[in-house]
């Protein structure tokens, strides 16, 4: 069956051509009910607008960016896939594509950001995992190009973001530890010049506080966002002469090497060695054993980005989109009470 054209929906409707384009695309001279039965019209006849035409027309570019944080080189690790999922739920409904973009190096990022936003491809960006003191932002908020975050820097009141509150969530985590019997609760972290990784840190510390516990530097292990160094971080606190009981992930990828690294000491995790992640991959429900875990909506997160980025596209105050959410601990096998409780 052929496709129906902009002229048999103007035939259809008695109308110009140049006036049905126009009430597709919401011109203010075109009145509210002329747009609303050029757009009923064009649903019962399956009409499908021309979309080169129609960025031509408004000379608006259809298309959104989305820059994989640094330390993530694929699409097909979890976090981006997850997050990928939910942006492309959100542009796909107003028909506008997804961009990936990726730099290498931290050099090359304002670099990359400035082709963008002066390619006329894309008309927003998403960030995510961003910095403490973050250059990316600044230049954004300077160019006035629109943006949102996935995350928040240091100081975030000006601009566009939705995020967990990591503090709360790691608090959360190590209150729940050591009402199990734990006391001495490795972190694996990751740099701090992550906002992200900074603000897990302080909430592990302000849990300890909390418990009357003392803040042991040497628990502590800052590495880069992989399963292997999870696995390496894991050995190395293990091999200590006092080791923890408990270890505390800033990511379920780095927990996922953690539970390798258990198992590489001939221990078993939730028996002998507590660990708990932080994301709520889908992966954690298929780990051994299932990796208990503060889970954050990705896709949801990635919906709720994608939907902000365009309200702000659209004229909205980036101000007025700023959201903060809490994590939800998902226990399923990765922890339990401390082994010699369990033992006597």
């Amino acid at each position: 069956m052929k496709r129906p054209t902009l002229k048999d929906l103007a035939d259809a409707l008695d109308l110009t051509e140049s006036t049905v384009s126009r009430a597709l695309n919401g011109y203010a001279d075109i009145s509210a009910k002329t747009i609303e039965r050029v757009q009923s019209t064009a649903r019962e006849l399956g009409y499908k607008p021309n979309q080169n035409a129609r960025r031509l027309a408004t000379g608006v570019a259809e298309a959104v960016a989305f820059i994989i944080p640094q330390n993530h080189s694929s699409i097909a690790e979890p976090f981006v896939s997850q997050m990928l999922q939910g942006l492309d739920e959100s542009m796909a409904q107003r028909g506008w594509d997804l961009l990936v973009s990726h730099s290498l190096a931290a050099e090359d990022e304002a670099q990359t950001i400035h082709r963008l936003i002066t390619s006329g491809r894309v008309s927003g960006v998403v960030l995510s995992r961003p910095f403490r003191h973050d250059a990316r932002i600044d230049l954004l908020q300077q160019s006035g190009f629109p943006f949102v975050v996935h995350g928040r820097s240091a100081k975030s009141d000006s601009y566009a973001w939705f995020d967990i509150d990591n503090e709360q969530a790691f608090e959360s985590a190590a209150a729940h530890l050591i009402s199990l019997g734990h006391h001495r609760i490795g972190f694996v972290g990751a740099a701090l010049y992550f906002n992200f990784a900074y603000q897990r840190l302080e909430g592990y510390k302000r849990g300890l506080h909390e418990a009357g516990l003392a803040y042991d530097e040497s628990l502590v292990r800052v590495t880069e966002l992989s399963d292997d160094a999870g696995e390496r971080a894991a050995i190395d606190l293990l091999n200590l002469a006092d080791p923890p009981t408990a270890i505390l992930c800033v990511s379920d990828t780095l927990a996922c090497g953690v539970l390798a690294g258990i198992r590489a000491q001939g221990l078993v995790a939730g028996k002998h060695v507590s660990v708990i992640g932080y994301d709520g991959l889908k992966i954690g429900r298929h780990t051994n054993p299932p990796l208990t875990t503060m889970s954050q909506p990705l896709a949801q997160s990635g919906r709720k980005l994608g939907d902000m980025l365009l309200a702000i596209i659209d004229g909205e105050d980036p101000t007025k989109h700023q959201v903060l959410k809490r994590a939800e601990l998902v226990i399923r096998n990765s922890d339990g009470p401390v082994w010699a409780q369990q033992h006597h």
